[in-house]
């Protein structure tokens, strides 16, 4: 195995890391079975064949890494002779991982084909099949993209994209984009926490908090054929939004509850995913319409 340690600094006063983030911390740990290569004319250092490439705790696993660097401000010319990926100089500005491409830390797991990091965006890009981004709480999937934006905290899933909780909950939608919780800051001395500062929830006070830039979501905005699937029954609709906080969701645009054979018609839609209760709203000067069938013994959402 080749190993190589990549003193590429990035720029000073960044924001601290949050989840599945390359774009903070110091060097990058790179090795590889097969070699690593150097293209100096290109700023370009090549690891090939069970690449991995770890930094301030995330990890980047795949059969072929390429990092592209640059001379950070004010620093000397990288392809000046003398100059090497060593020397300190220079920030990765891209990093590009292809075939069976796994990014890890202690908490969260994405999987792809292909992966590209843009530290400049702090954006990660996932491109290919069995696209996933797990975290403890949940578990988002898609067909055509997953992005995890590290600095806005928010994933974005294209395609068939489909979001499964730890307590069973299933939401999907052509598009969605999921925003996280941020991390608990410390106050010194055990003082009460700041105004602002996220609080524990009631009956977890004085247990061990959640492993820093582990992505517990906010909320989840919803575009095109929202589908929100809960123990008793499916609601579906255009567009809405979900709070993991309060689960509620609001659906709109031409939805409808079904329950089994039962179906309710309305413009928007009430779900309280708690406790499996629905509500609809008809459109101004409209009735709620729907198809009741009485041999089912079971009563339709009010």
């Amino acid at each position: 195995m080749r190993r190589l340690l990549l003193a590429l600094s990035l720029l000073s006063g960044l924001a601290a890391a949050q989840g599945l983030d390359m774009s903070q911390g110091g060097p990058v740990d790179i090795t590889a079975d097969d070699g690593i290569e150097w293209r100096q004319a290109e700023q370009v250092v090549i690891a090939r064949g069970n690449a991995r490439a770890s930094r301030d705790g995330t990890t980047v696993e795949a059969a072929r890494l390429l990092a592209r660097y640059r001379p950070a401000a004010g620093e000397a010319d990288p392809a000046r002779p003398g100059e090497t990926p060593l020397s300190g100089g220079n920030e990765i500005w891209r990093m590009e991982a292809e075939g069976n491409v796994r990014i890890f830390t202690a908490t969260d797991r994405a999987t792809g084909d292909r992966g590209v990091f843009d530290m400049d965006q702090s954006v990660m890009v996932l491109t290919g099949r069995n696209l996933s981004y797990a975290t403890p709480q949940q578990t988002i999937t898609s067909r055509d993209s997953l992005e995890y934006w590290s600095e806005r905290r928010m994933a974005v899933a294209r395609g068939e994209a489909v979001v499964t909780t730890e307590d069973g909950r299933r939401i999907t939608a052509d598009t969605l984009v999921a925003y996280m919780l941020a991390d608990p800051q410390p106050v010194p001395g055990g003082a009460a926490p700041a105004r602002g500062v996220a609080q524990a929830r009631p009956g977890t006070q004085g247990t061990a908090a959640p492993p820093p830039g582990q992505g517990r979501i906010d909320r989840i905005e919803l575009f095109g054929n929202v589908e929100i699937r809960t123990a008793t029954e499916v609601v579906r609709g255009e567009r809405g939004v979900y709070s993991a906080q309060t689960g509620m969701a609001r659906l709109l645009g031409d939805v409808r509850i079904t329950r089994q054979e039962n179906q309710v018609n309305g413009r928007e839609a009430l779900v309280n995913m708690n406790t499996g209760v629905s509500r609809i709203v008809s459109a101004p000067g409209q009735r709620v319409q729907g198809l009741i069938v009485p041999q089912q013994g079971q009563a339709v959402p009010r």
